[in-house]
């Protein structure tokens, strides 16, 4: 019998068991050739508008989790992991999978650490052709020259990738981000509990919902700016954290019994929040710095069966596709008419619903995902190109 290849996939997010998602779909699906185990640190330390973590590992998971201490965790560009990386990087790995940027320290450390003979894949989603100072442009080149491949997201990363430097001398697979069709599915009676939990009648106006960081360019301010000119009433359910956390529920103040602000949420609870919400808004606003390079919540929403509005920042109109309705970023009044739209049309709801669950089963479920990244996995371990530089 013909051993499974080993295959270590780490990565500074692994500190949360949904984040392991697919290492284990990996594992489940396709065990018979790949054994897979996972690196993490120990803990991330609360950034800007993030929480702090610490490890946790399931009695049931299919994987083996290793952790790892990690080192000035407060910035994520310059936090590096302890030497105990170092040893577990030198055993006998078929391929490495570093859910790190290429451009960061920790980045960089692993390609240095990793056996020239073991090829390296980077997950990467830069959407923006940035100029890094050092010595981020020297870790970017250090790392991507050492690959032997990479993975990214969508449309709007590939591209800008393509353009920088090494990149388009690299073996590369477009794979987008996953969701767990169990979990996230539509379930009327989380419905019901989730929304009495909030304080609302089932019978009430429909619920606009909002998932993710409370941050300026995920275009909370435009969301309110047009939700306070839609006619059709509407109830708004936002869940996250973020500095924008007090304006918003300033904002709320004004719609006590419209509005609820959720920021204590955790990954768990987000399929019952979801489950509440009648259309989703992914208003996400591009900035110098910044464009949306994929917008996990998307697929997590089709898979519950919650229609979608997206702005046209970045990969979202590449992810909504017609299995929901985009919007220029920038235009108050084009998003007002928008929601309007949606909320008053209860049939066009259900066909977005029922389309976006089909979308993500076919393309967004976990083990559809895992299998484009072992045939990519598969492909850079017989070429091997994992020791040249």
């Amino acid at each position: 019998m013909v051993r499974p290849f080993r295959l270590l996939s780490l990565g500074h997010s692994y500190t949360v068991a949904a984040n392991r998602a697919l290492a284990h779909a990996v594992q489940r699906e396709f065990g018979d050739r790949w054994r897979v185990e996972v690196a993490s640190p120990w803990q991330t330390a609360a950034g800007r508008d993030l929480r702090a973590t610490r490890l946790t590992v399931g009695p049931d998971e299919p994987v083996t989790v290793h952790g790892i201490a990690t080192y000035n965790r407060r910035q994520i560009h310059t936090f590096v992991y302890g030497r105990a990386l170092k040893g577990l990087l030198a055993r006998a790995w078929d391929l490495v999978h570093c859910w790190e940027e290429p451009y960061i320290l920790a980045g960089a450390q692993v390609a240095h650490w990793t056996p020239a003979g073991t090829p390296l894949v980077y997950r990467t989603a830069q959407s923006l052709n940035k100029k890094y100072p050092l010595p981020f442009r020297w870790a970017e080149g250090y790392s991507v020259r050492r690959a032997a491949g990479w993975i990214c997201p969508g449309r709007t990363v590939e591209a800008n990738l393509l353009g920088r430097p090494y990149y388009a001398d690299r073996p590369h697979a477009r794979v987008p981000l996953g969701v767990d069709c169990d979990r996230f599915r539509p379930d009327p009676a989380a419905r019901l509990d989730t929304l009495r939990r909030l304080g609302w009648s089932p019978a009430g106006p429909p619920v606009v919902g909002f998932l993710g960081r409370f941050v300026p360019e995920k275009g909370l301010h435009g969301l309110t700016a047009a939700l306070d000119r839609v006619k059709t009433p509407w109830r708004a359910l936002l869940v996250g954290a973020g500095r924008l956390e007090r304006p918003l529920r300033a904002w709320a103040a004004r719609h006590p019994d419209a509005v609820r602000v959720c920021s204590d949420v955790t990954h768990a609870g987000v399929p019952a929040y979801l489950a509440a919400m009648d259309a989703m808004a992914c208003p996400s606003r591009t900035t110098r710095h910044w464009k949306e390079q994929f917008g996990r919540m998307l697929v997590e929403a089709f898979a519950a069966g919650v229609p979608v509005v997206g702005s046209d920042s970045g990969e979202i109109p590449h992810v909504v596709g017609a299995t929901g309705v985009v919007v220029p970023e920038a235009d108050v009044n084009a998003w007002a008419d928008a929601l309007g739209a949606v909320l008053d049309d209860p049939a066009r709801r259900l066909r977005y619903a029922a389309e976006g669950r089909e979308r993500a089963l076919a393309e967004y479920a976990w083990p559809v995902v895992a299998r484009q990244h072992c045939a990519f996995f598969d492909r850079v371990r017989e070429t091997n190109e994992g020791g040249r530089g």
